[in-house]
C-alpha cells in the first residue's frame, strides 16, 4: 500500500529541486523572474526538465490536481521518490550513466576500426589495456 504523505507545499517542491541539483534558470536578459522561480534538469537520456515554483516559496500547499501534473510533468517522479528526496535526500532515479575508469580512447577505437581493420564489436569487448597492445602490435607490423 502507498504511503500517504501531507500536502506539497512550495517550499518541498524548492527543497526537492535544490537536493537534486537542479540549476536555477535566469531570464534572455539575465534576471530572475519576479512571479516565478524557474528550474531546469539535464537528464542522461537529454530530455531537459522544467520547473517553476510560484512567488512567494513559502508553505502553501499545492491543490491535488496541480500536484499530480508537476511531479507527472515538470518533475519527472512519482510521490515516493519526491518525498524520498525531501525528507532523506534519496536522488531520484535518472538513469544515470556511468563512466568506465578505464575507457579505450576514442583516437585508439578509430585506428583499431579503420586502420587495423578490427570489428568494432571486437574493439568494445576489449579492456584498455587489450586495445592498447594491439594498437602497438598495429603499429610495429607496419615498420
Amino acid at each position: 500500500m502507498a504511503q500517504r504523505h501531507r500536502p506539497a507545499t512550495r517550499t518541498d517542491h524548492h527543497t526537492f529541486c535544490t537536493v537534486e541539483g537542479w540549476s536555477q534558470r535566469r531570464s534572455a536578459t539575465g534576471r530572475r523572474g519576479t512571479h516565478h522561480v524557474n528550474f531546469e534538469l539535464a537528464l542522461p537520456d537529454g530530455r531537459i526538465l522544467y520547473t517553476r515554483i510560484s512567488h512567494p516559496v513559502d508553505r502553501t500547499d499545492y491543490g491535488p490536481g496541480i500536484w499530480k501534473h508537476i511531479l507527472r510533468d515538470q518533475l519527472d517522479v512519482t510521490d515516493s521518490e519526491f518525498w524520498a528526496c525531501v525528507l532523506d535526500k534519496v536522488l531520484p532515479d535518472r538513469g544515470r550513466i556511468e563512466v568506465p575508469t578505464e575507457a579505450i580512447p576514442a583516437g585508439v577505437v578509430r585506428v583499431l576500426v579503420r586502420e587495423a581493420h578490427i570489428p568494432e564489436a571486437e574493439v568494445r569487448a576489449m579492456t584498455k589495456a587489450e586495445a592498447l597492445k594491439r594498437l602497438t602490435d598495429h603499429y610495429q607490423r607496419e615498420q
